[in-house]
């Protein structure tokens, strides 16, 4: 099942600059989701980390992880027609490699335990088959 930008936008409330994914690409509810996210050159957080050597923020990796997490409980949950808005309760992440300009970062999200309202992911990213990131996130929904 693949997920366009327009459907996304229906299920979360982000926009530009923070809309963190571009596409999903493979999404099984209550078992895992695939989201990508296109590192562009021309997004505002590299004109100052770090403007002689672009890397994206290890933040907004989080932050593209937890927006992938958040349409994952929303097909996993059943939510459909509801708009969605989450809040991190804790975040346990580690940067094993840059993320730059160019990239394509591969967000594959799949869950610890989902409960209703909240819940824990554990999540991955990777460029090209090369892990760059992972992170354990415990969150909260609420209907936007």
């Amino acid at each position: 099942m693949e997920i366009d930008i327009l459907e996304i936008q229906k299920i979360i409330p982000h926009r530009y600059p923070f809309l963190m994914i571009d596409k999903i690409v493979e999404l099984k509810p209550n078992e895992k989701i695939v989201a990508l996210k296109n590192v562009s050159v021309n997004e505002e957080h590299f004109v100052g980390h770090f403007p002689n050597e672009k890397v994206m923020p290890g933040v907004l990796i989080v932050e593209a992880m937890a927006q992938a997490g958040c349409i994952y409980y929303y097909y996993s949950k059943n939510m459909h027609g509801k708009m969605l808005t989450y809040y991190l309760a804790k975040v346990n992440a580690k940067f094993l490699h840059p993320v730059v300009p160019g990239d394509q970062l591969r967000l594959e999200v799949s869950s610890v335990r989902l409960m209703n309202k909240a819940g824990f992911l554990k999540a991955e990213g990777f460029v090209n088959d090369k892990k760059v990131a992972e992170a354990e996130i415990g969150f909260g929904i609420k209907e936007a």
